[in-house]
C-alpha cells in the first residue's frame, strides 16, 4: 500500500491520502467511560466526514460471560475474539486493503484500543490521528452531522498477530522477573492505591512502575516528538530492557498509549496485559501494592 501509516497520521497526511483515493477508513472512538452516551452523542454533533463510530463496549469489547462470549481476555473491557471483531470490521466495509485511522476528542485515551486491536488482528496499516479531532476542527477539515449512510459489507480476513497479548497467569509467573517490567498507566493517586472510583480494589502490581498515559501528549495536544518520548521512557526503565515491557492499566484501554509513544520513540513494539488492574484485582489470591 503506498503512503500507508502504522503509528500517527497528520491532518494534512490524512486529507491527502482522501485527495488521492488511497482505499482508507476513518473510525471515530469518542468515549467516555463513567458516561457510555457521551461518545456517541458526540460523533453526532459532528465527526469526520465518512467516519464510522467504533463504541468500546459493543464493537472494541466483549460484553457477558468469557466462557460464553469467547474473550480474548478478563477485565472491564475484555477483548473479543478475533473472529468477532473481524466480522465487525466487515460489517462497516473495512478491508484488508484498507489505511484505517483512528481518532477520539479525548487525547487518544480511547482511539488507540481500535489501533492495537487491528494490529493484533494482523492489519499494520492503521494509524492514530495525531492531535485528534480537535486538530482536524482546527484545519477546517470537512465534518458531518448525525449518522452516516450504512456500508456495504465486506469480507476481513483474519493474520497472524502483530502485537503481543499478555495473560494475568503470565504476569503473575514472572513477577519480580528480571525479563518482565510492568508499566501502569493509571494517574498516580490509583497506581498509589490512594483512591479508586472504579475498581473493587486499590492498589497497583507489585514492582510495577507508574507512566501516567497522558504523560505522551503535549500542550498542544499531539503526541510529544521521538526523541522526547524515548528519554522519558528511557529514564523511566532505567537498566530494564524497553523489550520486557508489559502494558496495562484498569481495563486495557489507556494502557495503549504507552504501546503506540514507544514505538514512536523508537523503542519497539511492546506487550499489553489487556486485563489490566480490573481483572487483577478481581482475584484475592494475587498481591496487592501500594505507594
Amino acid at each position: 500500500m503506498p503512503s500507508a501509516y502504522t503509528t500517527l497520521i497528520s491532518v494534512a497526511q490524512l486529507q491527502t491520502l482522501q485527495a488521492e483515493g488511497v482505499p482508507c477508513m476513518v473510525f471515530d472512538c469518542s468515549c467516555d467511560l463513567m458516561q457510555p452516551a457521551i461518545g456517541p452523542a458526540q460523533y453526532r454533533e459532528s465527526h469526520i466526514t465518512g467516519a464510522v463510530y467504533a463504541h468500546l463496549d459493543n464493537n472494541l469489547s466483549a460484553k457477558g460471560d468469557r466462557a460464553v462470549t469467547g474473550a480474548a481476555s478478563g477485565g472491564r473491557h475484555p477483548l473479543p475474539a478475533r473472529e468477532k471483531f473481524a466480522e465487525w470490521l466487515g460489517s462497516v466495509g473495512f478491508t484488508n486493503g484498507m489505511q484505517a485511522v483512528a481518532y477520539d476528542r479525548q487525547g487518544a485515551n480511547y482511539c488507540g484500543r481500535l489501533w492495537w486491536m487491528l494490529k493484533w488482528l494482523g492489519h499494520d496499516h492503521v494509524a492514530v490521528l495525531d492531535g485528534g479531532f480537535q486538530s482536524w476542527q482546527a484545519a477546517e477539515g470537512a465534518t458531518t452531522a448525525g449518522e452516516e449512510a450504512p456500508r456495504a459489507g465486506a469480507t476481513f480476513a483474519l493474520k497472524e498477530p502483530l502485537v503481543q497479548l499478555v495473560s494475568a497467569e503470565t504476569v503473575l509467573a514472572n513477577l519480580g522477573a528480571a525479563d518482565q517490567a510492568i508499566l501502569d498507566a493509571r494517574g498516580a493517586p490509583r497506581y498509589k492505591g490512594e483512591v479508586e472510583p472504579i475498581d473493587p480494589v486499590a492498589g497497583h502490581i507489585p514492582g510495577a512502575l507508574n507512566r501516567p498515559f497522558n504523560l505522551n501528549i503535549g500542550t498542544d495536544g499531539k503526541f510529544k516528538d521521538a526523541a522526547t518520548l524515548r528519554a522519558e521512557f528511557t529514564a523511566l526503565l532505567g537498566q530494564r530492557d524497553p523489550a520486557h515491557v508489559v502494558h496495562h492499566c484498569g481495563s486495557g484501554v489507556s494502557a495503549v498509549p504507552n504501546i503506540l509513544a514507544m514505538e514512536i520513540a523508537g523503542l519497539g513494539r511492546t506487550a499489553l496485559f489487556a486485563g489490566s488492574w480490573s481483572e487483577w484485582c478481581s482475584d484475592p489470591s494475587r498481591p496487592v501494592a501500594k505507594g
